[in-house]
Order: structure tokens, then C-alpha cells, then sequence
């Protein structure tokens, strides 16, 4: 199969759509309203669909790992944020190394866990 990609978007949902829309906004990704049940979320090439859908066991084995050039200044800024005293529901975790690199995670309001973390190699 020859093909070039060119983005990869996975759709996730919300338990109250209109927090998550805040939430995510809040966290840095600009967004563009597809319809009145989903969005789209950005940074930068990087995006993710957001829908007004909730379905407790697949937002609760939901995950996505976004790389970035540094977690310690992306985990300073978190905390910057006061995301938890924003929102209910949302955890953070502080750095954690491995053999792979170093990551930390984010639980949004809906219970979907993020992994933000750089590669040693």
C-alpha cells in the first residue's frame, strides 16, 4: 500500500460535552465546530475529534499519547493551569521515567487519560 498520511484524528467523546469543549480549549487545542455534536481540536498538524457521546466503558478505556519536545515545561504548564480546581473529575500525574523516555498524565473531565512524554530516542 503506497500512501502518504497526512494526519491521524481519533474521535473521543465527552461525558458533558460542553465542559470538555471548555476543557480542551483551556488546555491549548483551537477548535472548529463541525456540527452541534463535534468539534474539531488542534494544535498545531496534531488533532482529535470531540462528540457529544458518552459511553462509560469506552471513555473509560480510552487513551492518547501526545508527544511533545519537553514534558517537564509541558508539566509546568499544567499545573499552571489549575485544571483540577477548574474541573471536576480531572487528575494529574506527575513525570514518570522509563526505559523509553519520560511521560506524564492528564485524566479529563470525562475520565479519558492522556499521556504527554518525549522519547529518549
Amino acid at each position: 500500500m503506497e500512501h502518504q498520511a497526512k494526519s491521524i484524528r481519533p474521535f473521543i467523546g465527552a461525558k458533558d460535552y460542553e465542559i470538555s469543549r471548555r476543557f480542551y480549549k483551556d488546555l491549548g487545542f483551537e477548535e472548529s465546530v463541525i456540527s452541534a455534536g463535534m468539534s474539531l481540536f488542534k494544535t498545531n498538524n496534531l488533532g482529535f475529534y470531540l462528540q457529544n457521546a458518552y459511553v462509560k466503558d469506552w471513555i473509560d478505556n480510552t487513551m492518547i499519547f501526545l508527544e511533545v519536545d519537553n514534558v517537564e515545561r509541558y508539566w509546568n504548564e499544567l499545573i499552571a493551569l489549575n485544571l483540577q480546581a477548574r474541573y471536576h473529575g480531572v487528575k494529574l500525574t506527575p513525570i514518570r521515567e522509563y526505559d523509553w523516555g519520560r511521560e506524564c498524565f492528564l485524566h479529563d473531565p470525562s475520565g479519558i487519560l492522556w499521556h504527554f512524554g518525549e522519547f529518549y530516542i
